[in-house]
């Protein structure tokens, strides 16, 4: 078996830096908190708990003058001021493109524009971006959605999106809404790491038998990419090796390996020892 792996693949700048930030944090402190699953890969958490980090779902949860990282998917600004309160230290490991549409999304709203987000509603990543609009954005998640939208043209519209999504649709729902509204500024907030997987990864696909996509169940780049690669060639999204049938694998030649950006090197290496095995 031939195994050909995707040029972009694996952790993306965002997620390796709040890596790094959590590992030097918990190795110094006994008693640290996040709030919320660090990113979205079970393996890489569950490795980072049995190092002593605390994962809560809500800042409730955590004790007052204690430790708590805010994960690189970022939140709205009443946890700041919720952490705050607590007298909690920050260790802020929000992604600095996510950061940046906190801070297009505040100021226009602050010129009384009606922000419209492109994203998935319940991604923790669009809940964040919400809550710097006063948890008032019209979140559109596809082009069904971008077609029903009803517009008031007397109002100013400012749109962003989750870093994520897939640039195809970002273009295809902005094209949409350039023909509905006559007063509208757009800011492609998607990120040049998440294209440059997606591309990466539909290069691959159109040049092997099958592709197998590594990473998280509830990783929503990751899902786009399986998506992506599902559309030219037979697609296993898996978390870990352990999911592959060795026997089902046999039929291909040359299998393609991707994964998404919340997916470690090691977890990877694991799926490439086992297809080259084969």
């Amino acid at each position: 078996m031939i195994v050909k792996v995707a040029k972009k693949a694996g952790f993306c700048f965002g997620v390796k830096r709040a890596m790094q930030m959590a590992f030097d944090e918990v190795k110094k402190s006994d008693d640290i908190y996040s709030l919320g699953p660090l990113i979205h890969n079970k393996q890489a958490v569950e490795r980072f708990e049995k190092d002593g980090l605390l994962t809560v779902d809500s800042i409730d949860e955590i004790k007052d003058n204690k430790k708590v990282i805010i994960r690189s998917h970022g939140v709205s600004k009443n946890i700041y001021d919720l952490a705050n309160s607590k007298n909690l230290k920050i260790i802020d490991t929000t992604c600095p493109f996510v950061t940046k549409i906190h801070e297009i999304v505040r100021k226009f709203k602050e010129q009384n524009y009606e922000i419209i987000v492109l994203g998935d509603k319940n991604h923790p990543e669009v809940v964040g971006i919400n809550g710097w609009a006063d948890n008032e954005c019209i979140i559109i998640k596809n082009l069904e959605e971008a077609k029903n939208l009803s517009i008031d043209n007397s109002k100013k519209y400012c749109v962003v999106s989750q870093t994520t999504i897939n640039i195809d649709t970002y273009e295809k729902i902005k094209e949409i809404l350039q023909s509905k509204i006559s007063n509208i500024v757009f800011n492609n907030t998607v990120c040049s790491a998440t294209k440059e997987r997606q591309d990466a990864s539909k290069e691959l696909s159109n040049e092997v038998d099958v592709v197998v996509v590594v990473g998280g169940k509830h990783s929503s780049n990751t899902q786009k990419l399986a998506q992506i690669c599902s559309e030219n060639v037979k697609t296993f999204c898996i978390e870990t090796k352990d999911e592959l049938d060795k026997e089902e694998l046999k039929k291909y030649k040359v299998v393609g390996v991707t994964a998404g950006a919340s997916t470690p090197d090691w977890i990877i290496e694991e799926v490439i020892s086992f297809l080259e095995s084969i």
